[in-house]
């Protein structure tokens, strides 16, 4: 039966609208939740249209779980107070940040339960501590009639009409369902979000958002609830406040999982990150594994929440003040800290970019001590309108670099000078360049500019080129500022003595050095062309044009015609591999490079057949089950395929994972093609 046969013409208009009410909640439950949608979405369009003209001419029959009142009422003077009928305590913060915080609040537990060491493990729940708003949603007879947030634990603000706005929380609930249930979760905005609404507020000429949790606290608490629904929020849900009790026909549940398993039957979005643990050593576990994808998903967490899993053990153990003994948040380290800028350095990298640097007073943020952090580009900087002497907030994730994420004007000195590039390289003094279009300065001495040379001898020579270990940017200054090498054969003509006079190098490690050049000869042709620095060649380029030409000397040969036909491959790129070995000079120090025994295997060209996504173009999105990130990009391109970063028509599939969110829902919108793991296994096989 299609949608169209349900509603049968001579179906009564309240009948009629009960039923729209349900294939509409039904699929706004599997597209938000589930994803895996039922409806296109032209026919859940007409289809809501339907049940709207339907209301306007029964607004008596209008009920508040309505998909209807998702995005309605009219704007608000100020948000109602609203008392918890249980108070939103807070739990407790462990402070420690290693692994060892697991084992001090596993070791509290059992000594409050008077457990001895020989005892059972505790069970535990274990989750990702999002890092968002915290709000009650309270269900009578099933449907949704406020959402209120924390505020001071005893009363928070009714913010029930922004909360419709978010498709993922259900306007009413099944009928096993108790009959008052308050769920409690974190309202969150996912990261590629926020950067497609930063987006729109620039196009706009507004103001910017600071981070993920700022702009959803913001759209939370927004009076109209029409601007509210153009926020892109999410929800999960953690826990619950009030609910009937099981004498009065409430549910009864003997653990915490069981009861999240509830209530994700019942319709709320559970993490798939919620996983039950055994005793300390499976927290540590799941503190490290958490820790490894935290850069990697597609939203903040600051840490992770144990609970005991058992709910007749967490009554047993009570609260202390106004904190369960039975929970507590195991933090990462922070990732956003407070600092001074000392200064603005202007830094020249191998192709000549200058980059402003904030110089930081010294601060400790996500696991390391920050000193700089990128201001990006002149553009960049004036936009932050970052000065000397400015208190700044400083943001650090996994292994990007830090970044300067907001000015405290409040905090700014009045004779505060706002910065300027400079017109000269600060290095070699010649002229520093901006070319049409462009968003950087470039310095236009070439390798006659130091700092050029000394990041093309490092790009070359780092891990995922050549590979020269130990060679790294104290020894590389010491080599470029002596005169000892100038281009990149040198690095192979070092001697053990020039390298044993360095200041503060030892014999042995002048041998490992040397031995380290020497094993690095033996490489492949995609890590020679990426080491060679070529502009806007990066890894997945350098591989393609391996596959496609099998030997250095056809790539620098090519016409720019003949380099269009590789995959990865455009006219920019082409124009500047062109320009590269066309310049004699480039091609001398490949020539050199040989003689000094650099040498890689050098085969045919790959034939198309051998790569089974070739012209395929993949966005990778959410978190997959055994395959990381970098690793499904690593296996599609060796089969000849493309990852891009956002979705458009020109994607074939999205590859999408637990927690996926926005580059999913585009998909859909555009109608492309969506794969699981074990799909893009198959495909990568040669199965598709």
């Amino acid at each position: 039966m299609t949608p169209l046969d349900l509603f049968a013409p001579e179906s009564d208009d309240a009948a009629l609208m009960a039923q729209l009410r349900q294939t509409l909640h039904d699929h706004a439950h599997r597209y938000y939740v589930l994803d895996t949608p039922t409806l296109p979405d032209a026919e859940y369009d007409r289809l809501f249209r339907q049940l709207q003209a339907l209301e306007a001419r029964h607004p008596e029959l209008i009920t508040q779980d309505s998909p209807t009142q998702r995005v309605g009422g009219k704007p608000l003077d100020q948000f109602a107070q609203v008392r918890h009928a249980v108070p939103m305590l807070s739990i407790r913060t462990e402070t420690d940040t290693q692994a060892s915080g697991a084992e001090l609040f596993d070791a509290r537990v059992r000594r409050e339960l008077g457990l001895s060491p020989t005892d059972p493990a505790i069970g535990y729940v274990a989750e990702p501590k999002f890092d968002g708003l915290a709000m009650n949603l309270r269900y009578e007879q099933r449907v949704l009639v406020q959402a209120a947030t924390r505020g001071d634990g005893e009363v928070g603000e009714d913010v029930t009409q922004n909360i419709r706005t978010i498709g993922q929380i259900p306007l009413r609930l099944p009928l096993d369902a108790p009959a008052v249930l308050e769920v409690r979760g974190e309202v969150y905005m996912r990261r590629d979000d926020f950067e497609a609404l930063n987006d729109k507020q620039r196009l706009a000429g507004q103001k910017t958002f600071v981070n993920p949790r700022n702009a959803a606290a913001g759209a939370v608490r927004q009076l109209d609830p029409a601007i509210a629904a153009q926020r892109p929020l999410s929800f999960y849900v953690y826990g619950l406040g009030a609910v009937t009790p099981p004498d009065a026909g409430g549910p009864v549940w003997q653990t915490h999982f069981e009861m999240m398993q509830t209530l994700k039957s019942w319709g709320f979005p559970v993490s798939e990150m919620v996983k039950c643990a055994q005793g300390a050593p499976e927290l540590v576990a799941y503190y490290a594994a958490i820790g490894r994808q935290r850069d990697g998903l597609g939203f903040d967490i600051d840490g992770v929440v144990y609970k005991v899993n058992s709910l007749a053990l967490q009554r047993q153990l009570g609260f202390v003040t106004r904190e369960p003994r039975w929970a507590v948040a195991h933090k990462f380290p922070a990732q956003e800290m407070l600092t001074t800028v000392l200064g603005i350095d202007v830094q020249v990298g191998r192709t000549g970019k200058l980059t402003p640097v904030a110089k930081l007073a010294p601060v400790f943020v996500g696991g390391v001590t920050v000193t700089n952090a990128t201001l990006h580009n002149e553009d960049e900087a004036r936009r932050k309108d970052v000065r000397v002497g400015d208190t700044v907030i400083v943001r650090r994730a996994g292994d990007v670099i830090p970044e300067v994420v907001s000015v405290l004007l409040d905090k700014r000195v009045d004779e505060s000078v706002q910065f300027t590039m400079p017109r000269q390289c600060p290095v070699c003094g010649s002229a520093a360049v901006r070319e049409e279009g462009e968003a950087d300065y470039r310095c236009t001495g070439g390798l006659f500019c130091s700092a050029q040379r000394k990041q093309a001898l490092l790009h070359f020579a780092q891990r995922r080129a050549v590979e020269v270990e130990g060679l790294g940017d104290k020894l590389v200054d010491q080599l470029v500022d002596a005169g000892i090498i100038n281009t990149l054969p040198d690095l192979y003509r070092l001697g053990f003595t020039a390298l044993a006079n360095l200041a503060r190098m030892a014999d042995k490690s002048a041998q490992n050095i040397l031995d380290a050049l020497e094993k690095s000869k033996q490489t492949t042709l995609p890590r020679f062309l990426f080491g060679l620095g070529i502009r806007h060649v990066g890894e997945a380029t350098a591989k393609a044009l391996a596959r496609h030409f099998g030997k250095l000397d056809a790539i620098m040969d090519a016409p720019e015609d003949v380099l269009l036909a590789v995959a990865d491959v455009g006219p920019i790129v082409a124009n500047s591999i062109r320009t590269f070995f066309d310049q004699a000079h480039n091609r001398e120090v490949v020539e050199q490079l040989r003689a000094c025994g650099v040498t890689w295997p050098e085969g045919e060209p790959a034939p198309v057949a051998a790569q089974p996504l070739s012209g395929q173009t993949f966005v990778l999105t959410g978190t997959l089950p055994t395959l990381g990130r970098e690793e499904a990009k690593a296996l599609i391109e060796a089969a000849g395929g493309k990852v891009a970063g956002s979705v458009s028509k020109k994607t074939s599939f999205v590859v999408a994972g637990a927690e996926a969110g926005s580059k999913l829902d585009k998909a859909r919108e555009l109608g492309v093609a969506v794969l699981d793991e074990d799909q893009l296994k198959e495909m990568l096989d040669g199965g598709a």
